[in-house]
């Protein structure tokens, strides 16, 4: 079921995935590649693991502190998928070097009050606001706060129709997107666009129409964030860049967008299951409708892809683009997920389960970057092997960190 919706699926020659907990792994080799278990031989190499088969040989290079363990590589049955691809089962040592800080934090573990900022377009590196100094850096209540008031209060809501909005030097942090007040350098770098949101739809004709103030690149045209008041910027962390203002220095070369967009979201959930101790996200619009329901399953895998056209070819080190063949095995946050907008009989029915039971906690991203992250999911999902695209009814991606 869920193969069928991968507009293109993608032949995998010797795909990797190792878990630092119970250091363990599963290598996953194509039949084109090797035609029985006799014709692939796993080695230890310096700093790598060495995939001898009749094609050559493929060096996946590990993180620091990882190592296989020789002789644990066994070949364990592949299922009914066992005609096209050959399982086997490893073991590996994680030494003290592979720890948990290798994962880079988001722009919201990173601001600090009284350091000075820059703003940057991610889309065409345009800087939007500089010199920016804090003397707040605050977050924001949890998403759904609004919704649990009344559990707090004995009394009437006392913020009931009422903005939690920034002063002049504060900077208040969401769990996607960061409030800040607007200057006058603004209306040189920013234009605003009024959009409606929640239009009316066939089933519920007297279902009002909200507008947003939209916020866009003055250079590009890339909507940003929105104008949730007159003199306030809601800025979404997957639009812009935020470095130290040092100089006339340009921002970071800018990553290729999906590989921002990835990185930016697989950080950001990996902080809030951490903080929330929660694996269920509700991905949604800005006007509360789900998009995506993702279930974050693993957060210590360490995952590498190769082809089966570049198998034993170590030509290219040139670093990789979005889920392009990797020699690098990286780590990866491997989850599941439904799409809420082409979903089937059983996967609407999940959908309905998540929604009566307030299961996933919501992450708000406006509509265009659901649709982007969508298809980084599933093209994530059509590089998989066949026998690892879905589970039950959910289809599963890796984000990588």
């Amino acid at each position: 079921m869920a193969e069928e919706k991968s507009p293109k699926t993608h032949g995998v020659g010797v795909f990797l995935e190792l878990r630092k907990r119970p250091q363990s792994g599963l290598l996953i080799v194509g039949k084109d590649v090797a035609r029985s278990p006799a014709d692939v031989v796993v080695k230890a190499g310096e700093s790598s693991l060495l995939v001898r088969t009749p094609r050559g040989d493929t060096s996946l290079t590990l993180p620091a502190g990882v190592s296989f363990v020789p002789g644990s590589c066994i070949h364990t049955p592949g299922g009914e998928h066992g005609v096209k691809e050959l399982h086997f089962r490893l073991r590996i040592n994680v030494g003290r070097r592979c720890s948990d800080g290798e994962a880079p934090d988001s722009v919201m573990e990173t601001l600090r009050v009284k350091e000075t900022y820059c703003f940057c377009c991610q889309g065409c590196t345009t800087r939007l606001l500089e010199d920016r100094v804090f003397k707040r850096v605050l977050p924001l209540p949890n998403g759904n706060w609004n919704a649990i008031v009344d559990d707090w209060c004995c009394h009437p809501d006392p913020f009931a129709n009422k903005k939690l909005l920034p002063r002049v030097e504060d900077c208040l942090l969401g769990d996607t997107f960061i409030l800040l007040a607007r200057d006058s350098s603004c209306d040189q770098t920013l234009t605003e666009e009024e959009c409606p949101v929640g239009a009316v739809d066939g089933k519920d004709t007297k279902k009002p129409c909200r507008r947003l103030t939209l916020i866009s690149c003055s250079s590009c045209s890339s909507v940003l964030g929105e104008a949730i008041a007159p003199e306030t910027l809601k800025l979404y962390i997957t639009q812009v860049v935020v470095e130290p203002a040092v100089g006339d220095r340009e921002p970071e070369a800018s990553l290729n967008r999906s590989t921002f967009l990835e990185r930016t979201v697989a950080t950001r959930l990996l902080e809030l299951s951490n903080s929330l101790s929660s694996f269920h996200f509700s991905v949604q619009t800005p006007d509360g409708k789900a998009f995506l329901l993702v279930w974050l399953l693993n957060t210590d895998s360490i995952i590498a892809s190769v082809p089966d056209e570049r198998v034993g070819d170590e030509r290219s080190v040139s670093p990789p683009a979005l889920h392009s063949p990797s020699l690098r095995a990286s780590r990866a946050l491997k989850l599941l997920y439904i799409s809420c907008s082409d979903a089937s009989t059983q996967q609407r029915e999940i959908a309905a389960s998540w929604e009566v039971n307030a299961i996933g906690h919501p992450v708000v991203l406006p509509l265009k970057v659901c649709e982007e992250l969508l298809l980084v999911m599933d093209y994530s999902n059509s590089t998989l092997p066949a026998s690892m695209r879905c589970m039950r009814s959910y289809e599963v991606a890796y984000l990588r960190l």
